[in-house]
């Protein structure tokens, strides 16, 4: 009889300090964050040293609950998945550094993980993953499409040239004068309202995946700059909604064209602004018309980020006998296509 396996995950790229016990890769027995938007909020976004300076505070309240949550000890794990980048350095470092010190300590096997690839195999704690597939990426700093032909290749065929769409997001939510961050209250604006502001949609050359939110990000600031130079009033809920339809449509179209092109088995929804529920909605409503594709979308918890899915992606590279030393170190700028 085969041995379970247990490993921790420790996510700390930006604001969240988390740690989570997953259990044969696919059960979660664990999941603790601690979010730090309260403090961040005053600011418009978060503060890097800030960040840091919490990572410090929670790291052993977390680890402590996480553990106590699961009901192992630190011997009873095989692995420390940990999120080595991209991401802020100052915040990374926290969490790496705690891996390592638990790696020493316990004599347990390191593993650094992609923070991208997280998010991807986030999916996978709630269906088994079937290639080839298609990962659409979207979060704060990450906009991309990424094909995989099997648990650990990455191939991007498609990322942002400038703004991701989070960042738009959180821009737009500004100007809107919404609260950070700002995703969510764009999404939820965008319900009550009707998408009738025409907005510019960047396609970019023919058959590029590449995605460009900045003209439209520009054009939103633009057109509430001059409807107040002419007195006029805009209803914030039709920008929101014809802002978001703007994103949803460029997002939903690539990535049915690449469904085609590249004749995936799966499509995986991943990133925080995987929580958007317009996203989710026209995700769904496009691929209940291509029923030889499996549309996977993560539930909201497994959104935003947590270290379950950094244990997740860690217990795969664990299994292909990937470990890391003890000189493991942050790497906010970590490419995923020759990490693993």
């Amino acid at each position: 009889m085969k041995k379970d396996q247990w490993i921790m995950g420790i996510e700390t790229s930006c604001d969240e300090t988390a740690v989570a016990i997953v259990k044969n890769g696919r059960e979660i027995v664990a999941n603790i964050v601690a979010s730090q938007i309260e403090s961040h909020k005053r600011f418009g976004g978060v503060v890097p040293e800030i960040a840091s300076r919490h990572h410090v505070e929670q790291m052993t309240i977390v680890l402590e609950e996480a553990l106590k949550q699961a009901n192992v000890k630190y011997e009873d794990l095989d692995a420390i998945a940990v999120t080595e980048g991209p991401g802020l350095v100052g915040a990374l470092l926290i969490g790496v550094n705690a891996a390592k010190a638990i790696s020493f300590a316990h004599s347990i096997p390191l593993v650094g993980v992609h923070h991208i690839s997280g998010h991807i195999y986030a999916n996978r704690l709630i269906s088994e993953m079937e290639f080839p597939l298609l990962s659409l990426v979207v979060s704060g700093g990450h906009t991309e499409l990424v094909y995989m032909k099997e648990h650990g290749h990455f191939e991007v065929i498609g990322e942002t040239r400038d703004d991701a769409a989070g960042e738009a997001y959180d821009k737009v939510a500004r100007t809107l004068d919404l609260p950070y961050p700002g995703g969510p209250h764009i999404d939820k604006l965008a319900q009550q309202g009707e998408p009738s502001i025409t907005l510019p949609r960047a396609w970019l050359e023919d058959g590029s995946y590449d995605f460009s939110f900045s003209g439209l990000k520009s054009a939103v600031i633009n057109t509430v700059h001059n409807a107040e130079q002419r007195g006029e009033v805009i209803k914030p809920e039709d920008l929101a909604a014809s802002f978001q339809q703007s994103v949803i449509d460029v997002l939903v179209r690539k990535t049915i064209r690449a469904t085609e092109e590249f004749k995936v088995k799966q499509v995986l929804l991943a990133g925080g602004v995987a929580a958007n529920k317009g996203l989710r909605s026209a995700l769904e409503e496009e691929f209940a018309k291509i029923p030889d594709v499996k549309l996977i979308i993560p539930p909201l918890s497994l959104c935003t980020d947590n270290a379950a899915m950094i244990a997740a992606a860690g217990s795969v590279l664990f299994e292909k006998g990937v470990r890391s030393s003890l000189a493991l170190n942050a790497n906010p700028g970590l490419d995923i296509t020759i990490h693993n």
